[in-house]
């Protein structure tokens, strides 16, 4: 195992990225609460127990700053070398990662020193899947959060969990999956610039890679469940069912609250039922129901059964919920965020006819 020099002082972390625009490079301001997850100046009245109250959008301020002290040689690795540390102690051999000894517990505080260790590994335990996070990390789910013991590492790593295969669903990395670490397209110097996959899902040469990154993964080679063929009784099914999506959606379109929960979000959506498939549109604000075939969208959802979106829209079971239970199969797993705006315009709908009422 290679002894890794402390990492030279660098440039403290900048929070601009680079994106592609009208074929030139701009440089795009990060900041620390994404805009999508600040509410607008409202007010709203809600009805408890028969009386009416004024809700009003409000906010505190709690911004800081905060040092990574001693542990800044392993945040700055996978920031600028796409490396993972740990530290060794030099008298027991012991290697913990990441490296928040300096000196060994073990061995009357023997020095450490700071050591290299490979990028594949295998869950210590399995991993719980989060679905419904909180807003800071709402953009995340779902995922695992689980402990990899990478190779030449003799403690745990705390790391996320995803697939390339769909939804992650319990059972699909459990405790002795072998996995792989990847990182960040856009790195910051934080545990999140890097993340897991099960090696099973890779080629040999990404598992050989060091500093394998997220844009090098085929997130679109999910394989769609199999569909029954196309009868009578599902095209009717699909016909009629289509129908009712598109009346709700014509709803949603007309309601102020459900077209916030969609405002500034872009996403072309292609369904597929057995009896037929149509193209979900979301386009800041507006929400269509067009019935044709997408050429690239930007994923799939694939249902046996329509009703299971009908139920979903009309506020009669959430789609999420039928995601976890494997009734509804969508194929990228960072998607999970765009169900979540489904459900909440169904919620905004039936408010809407609350108040209204």
């Amino acid at each position: 195992m290679a002894r890794v020099a402390p990492l030279p002082n660098t440039l403290s972390a900048s929070f601009l990225n680079m994106n592609e625009k009208e074929g030139e490079l701009a440089m795009v301001e990060k900041k620390i609460i994404p805009s999508e997850y600040i509410p607008d100046v409202d007010s709203r009245i809600i009805t408890i127990a028969g009386r009416d109250y004024l809700e009003v959008n409000d906010a505190m301020f709690t911004f800081y700053q905060r040092s990574m002290g001693e542990l800044s040689p392993f945040f700055l690795a996978l920031r600028d070398e796409k490396r993972v540390l740990g530290c060794k102690c030099t008298k027991c051999s012991l290697v913990r990662v990441p490296p928040f000894m300096t000196r060994c517990p073990d061995c009357n505080f023997t020095p450490t020193e700071l050591v290299e260790v490979e990028q594949v590994g295998v869950m210590n335990s399995t991993p719980p899947i989060t679905y419904f996070a909180t807003s800071i990390f709402l953009h995340m789910a779902p995922f695992g959060r689980g402990r990899v013991i990478l190779n030449g590492a003799d403690t745990a790593l705390s790391i996320n969990v995803y697939t390339t295969t769909g939804i992650l669903v319990p059972g699909l990395v459990k405790k002795g999956t072998e996995v792989k670490v990847i990182f960040r397209d856009n790195r910051v110097g934080a545990i999140t610039d890097i993340f897991c996959v099960a090696t099973s899902e890779l080629t040999k040469k990404q598992i050989a890679k060091k500093g394998l990154q997220e844009s090098e993964l085929d997130w679109s080679a999910a394989v769609e469940p199999k569909l029954p063929p196309a009868d009578d009784k599902n095209v009717a099914l699909y016909k009629e069912t289509l129908d009712a999506i598109k009346a709700i959606a014509a709803r949603m379109n007309e309601t102020e609250r459900a077209r916030k929960d969609i405002a500034g979000w872009k996403r072309s959506i292609q369904f597929k039922t057995a009896g037929g498939q149509f193209a979900i549109e979301i386009d800041d604000g507006d929400f269509r129901i067009e019935e044709k075939a997408l050429k690239a969208p930007d994923f799939v959802m694939v249902c046996e059964d329509p009703k299971t979106l009908l139920d979903g829209l009309a506020y009669r079971g959430a789609l999420t919920d039928s995601i976890i239970m494997g009734k509804l199969w969508i194929s990228k797993n960072m998607e999970f965020t765009t169900i979540f705006k489904l459900d909440r315009m169904a919620r905004s709908l039936v408010r809407e006819k609350k108040t209204a009422a």
